[in-house]
């Protein structure tokens, strides 16, 4: 049934499109996605504790994406469906709610540099630390806001503003969808010279508590220099304001990493993040702990997700020490590898030392054709008692997890521009 509903939809959408395309001078172009993975989790995200069996399944994301361009006008649509096989029966009349919009915006040129996106829309910056569209994730994340945007020569800038509601009330105004904000404001500044480029940003963000609307602060910078065969980024935030329960909020991050290509086919790499925290398990009327909000945190701190995925909020912070490198097989393939070392930013108790543990992460990329994509990966979690302190796990189980992905992703339709 949903797939009945979704497959109209895009028709309606594209016999509009024809439609407009035939009556003036448009770009219209229709794309797919179909991303089935594999997954066999022993300790993903938290240690595995006895008497448990592991997890194996296949999820899948499916997107139709139809992008829309006119004088003075972008307009994009992605429809998704996010599913894992199985979980509706066969012969079903009913299906498992799955189906959503992505994405749905229209931006218009107000001048040739200056436009305003409407809608709902991917927000992604820089290395995605803090804003992010968190694309591993099958259903990915997007964002209600309206969107100033300013572009001259190497500068961007962009200013968000959200506000968001439960319902078209007749009175009031407090929020009760969970796991959102509920209002937010930011500035994000870009600027690129010869081989060196920088952004910074500010973010206004406010969480619906109880006791009415709380707002915190973060203002931070991303800056890269590229050098040939050598890349620098770092990036630098500080958070202050008050906390959704209340507390004086004052924590920062400090990354920085470097790069360098050491032939044709290879690339090393080192790097350290270093997050603040609170000391484990003691109550204190200022939070330490810095949250990096929107960021696609499942690039950062290990594959496993076991920092910052839903997880570790408001907690010891952490310190991650890695080396990667990237080996070019050919054209077409290549494997990744990182080993990182992490340990706790803040104490966890007299006993017990900050070392969390350390964690094996391998990928392999094959590229088939230009719309066909493989990736399989194998992580391995070597946890330390500080781990098991945190995740209140002391079975000393193996923890491991691997993956395949494959990515089909063709053109359906576009026309060219008259």
């Amino acid at each position: 049934m949903k797939y009945i509903i979704f497959m109209k939809a895009h028709r309606i959408i594209t016999t509009f499109f024809l439609f407009a395309i035939t009556t003036t001078f448009a770009q219209l172009k229709i794309d797919a996605e179909i991303r089935p993975r594999t997954e066999y989790r022993h300790g993903f995200k938290t240690l595995f504790p006895d008497n448990a069996t592991p997890a194996l399944f296949v999820s899948q994301r499916t997107r139709l994406n139809t992008t829309y361009t006119i004088e003075k006008l972008n307009f994009f649509i992605s429809l998704q469906d996010v599913r894992v096989w199985g979980d509706v029966p066969q012969l079903n009349t009913t299906d498992n709610s799955g189906l959503a919009v992505h994405q749905a915006w229209g931006e218009v040129f107000l001048t040739p540099e200056f436009s305003l996106k409407l809608g709902r829309q991917e927000v992604v910056y820089d290395d995605s630390r803090f804003f992010g569209n968190v694309a591993w994730a099958q259903q990915a994340r997007s964002h209600d806001l309206a969107m100033f945007k300013y572009k001259e020569n190497k500068f961007k800038m962009d200013l968000g503003l959200a506000f968001n509601q439960s319902a078209e009330n007749l009175i009031g105004t407090n929020l009760t969808t969970p796991r959102t904000y509920k209002a937010m404001q930011y500035v994000w500044l870009h600027n690129d010279w010869n081989n060196f480029s920088g952004s910074f940003l500010f973010l206004n963000n406010g969480l619906q508590s109880d006791s009415g609307l709380k707002y915190s602060q973060t203002v931070g910078t991303h800056l890269t220099s590229k050098q040939k065969g050598f890349n620098l980024a770092a990036n630098l935030y500080y958070q202050f304001g008050k906390d959704v329960l209340d507390r004086d909020l004052s924590a920062y991050l400090l990354g920085l990493e470097a790069m360098f290509k050491t032939s044709d086919k290879t690339k090393l790499g080192f790097g350290v993040e270093l997050q603040s925290g609170n000391d484990y398990d003691i109550a204190a009327d200022e939070n330490n702990a810095f949250n990096p909000f929107y960021g696609t945190n499942h690039k950062f701190n290990g594959l496993m997700d076991y920092f910052y995925v839903g997880n570790h909020i408001n907690s010891v912070g952490l310190l991650d020490l890695y080396v990667k490198g990237n080996l070019k097989f050919n054209p077409k393939s290549n494997l990744t590898a990182a080993v990182h070392n992490f340990s706790a930013a803040a104490d966890i108790n007299d006993t017990v030392s900050k070392q969390l543990g350390t964690e094996v992460d391998l990928v392999y990329s094959y590229t088939f054709t230009k719309e066909i994509g493989l990736k399989a990966g194998y992580s391995h979690m070597f946890a330390s008692e500080g781990m098991e302190v945190l995740k209140n796990n002391f079975d000393g189980n193996t923890n491991n997890w691997a993956w395949a992905m494959v990515t089909i992703k063709p053109t359906l339709f576009t026309s060219k521009t008259k």
